[in-house]
């Protein structure tokens, strides 16, 4: 009888989940960001977006955002997906999209 390999899972866990409303005076929206890192403090997974359906209502209403999803590093702005190239860090994304929504929230 073969004997099933088990696949090692990839232990991670979410250490950032924040929500931030943005005061209609301000533009409105909502700011979401999380991320998740592994055992040893590397983030593997991340989102970050800005939420506002007055602005764009296609994708969820997300009008500008970065996340790693299918395997990638890439930025959503107004419904145009682009890759980031230049991807270096967490951190420094993190610090890149607070200076670009700030193209929408005054």
């Amino acid at each position: 009888m073969a004997r099933k390999i088990a696949k090692k899972k990839r232990a991670f866990q979410k250490v950032v989940s924040e929500l931030f409303p943005i005061n209609e005076k301000r533009g409105g929206g909502l700011i979401k960001i999380e991320a998740w890192e592994e055992i040893d403090g590397k983030i593997i997974k991340y989102s970050m977006a800005y939420i506002n359906h007055r602005i764009y209502a296609d994708d969820n209403g997300r009008v500008l955002g970065y996340d790693n999803t299918h395997n990638y590093h890439h930025k959503h702005y107004l419904g145009q997906i682009t890759p980031v190239e230049d991807f270096t860090s967490y951190q420094e994304l993190i610090e890149r999209f607070e200076i670009q929504i700030r193209e929408f929230i005054k």
